[in-house]
């Protein structure tokens, strides 16, 4: 599996910082949602912003910028929780396989590559295929389902 990680510079920091803080507390940026998930060293609560893809009927998260602390820890825990401070669901994470990304990553593309478009190895939602199959192991996409 690629280890790409595209770290986000120090404007992206402190935009994501916000956006969390407003997603926490229950407002929503363009599909943003909180996410919080147990490190996998430390055990402690790690709290980021993510957007969250819902295609025929399942809820998927998607890392545009690669191999994140997020993922790692999502790996690790098997769950995630998301939601407003208030009213967090814990979903259980199941990674999807490279050959199901294509159709997939299009869809997030369509839908937030005004936001991501720095960070996505050149894909836009009109790439083919065949570019999108082979950038497809440089992004972790997780399927989401309630317990």
């Amino acid at each position: 599996m690629p280890d790409r990680y595209e770290e986000p510079g120090r404007v992206a920091r402190v935009g994501n910082t916000v956006i969390r803080w407003l997603a926490e507390v229950g407002v929503s940026i363009a599909g943003s949602r909180a996410l919080t998930v147990r490190g996998r060293r430390s055990g402690l609560p790690r709290h980021v912003v993510v957007n969250v893809l819902s295609s025929e009927g399942v809820d998927y998260l998607v890392s545009p910028r690669g191999q994140t602390q997020w993922v790692r820890n999502a790996r690790a825990a098997g769950e995630v929780e998301l939601g407003p401070r208030w009213a967090r669901r814990r979903m259980a994470v199941t990674e999807i396989a490279d050959e199901a990304k294509p159709q997939l990553l299009r869809r997030y593309l369509a839908r937030w590559h005004w936001q991501v478009k720095g960070v996505v190895l050149g894909l836009t939602p009109e790439s083919g295929d065949s570019e999108l199959a082979a950038a497809a192991p440089s992004f972790p996409v997780f399927a989401l389902s309630r317990y």
